[in-house]
Formats: C-alpha cells, structure tokens, sequence
C-alpha cells in the first residue's frame, strides 16, 4: 500500500502515461502536476520515484535532454492498474465507514429498547 505522497506521485504518473503507457517527462513537469502545499522538490520526488520503480508500477529512465535532467517512465502493469486499486480502496473504506456507523445506530436502539424494558 501506498502513503500519501507516493500515491500522489503514482497519480501524476498515471496522468501523464495514461494514453501511450509511456512518456518522456522532467522532474520540473511532474512538479507542476503535484499539488503545491506539500512542497515537493527534486530529491524528493527522485527518492519517490525509485521507491515506485522497485515496488514494480513503472520502468525509469534518466537522460539529460539539452542539459536538462529527464525521466522516461513506461507503465508496468502494476501500474496500469493503479487507478483500479485507489477506486478500489475508497470502496472498502466508505464501506468500513458505512458499516460503523449502521453498527453505531444499531447499539444505540438495541440501548434505547433495553431502557424501555427494564
């Protein structure tokens, strides 16, 4: 499982890579695709990006173009269904919430009726 900044990360991969499964981006770039108040910066962001790379959600590349530093990412499959696990994921939790709160209400009425009885 991911934490957060990962999956942020994973998501603006995902989001650059969605069409051909590959894309030639800068560090700069995927920058801007993240959102500003975690204030990512570019040892970060090559740290995360080498965690993803070993846990098997894309392949990474660096190539300097014009003396710019650039990453080629192609998607693994891991990777590919990435989008399909988070979907995933926030339906287990709302249904974990969902079922506590019903367990919730319940206990309170079987408290309600037992206060009736006795």
């Amino acid at each position: 499982m991911l934490n957060r900044r990962e999956s942020e990360v994973m998501q603006a991969v995902f989001s650059l890579c969605r069409e051909e499964g590959r894309c030639l981006v800068s560090p700069a770039d995927l920058l801007r695709c993240l959102p500003a108040k975690q204030k990512y910066t570019e040892e970060k962001l090559e740290k995360i990006l080498h965690a993803l790379e070993l846990d098997g959600y894309f392949e990474m590349l660096s190539s300097d173009r014009k003396g710019e530093k650039m990453y080629v990412l192609t998607l693994q499959p891991k990777g590919f269904a990435f989008q399909r696990s988070s979907v995933q994921l926030y339906r287990s939790m709302a249904l974990r919430i969902g079922w506590t709160i019903a367990s919730a209400v319940l206990a309170f009425l079987v408290g309600l009726l037992m206060k009736k009885i006795f």
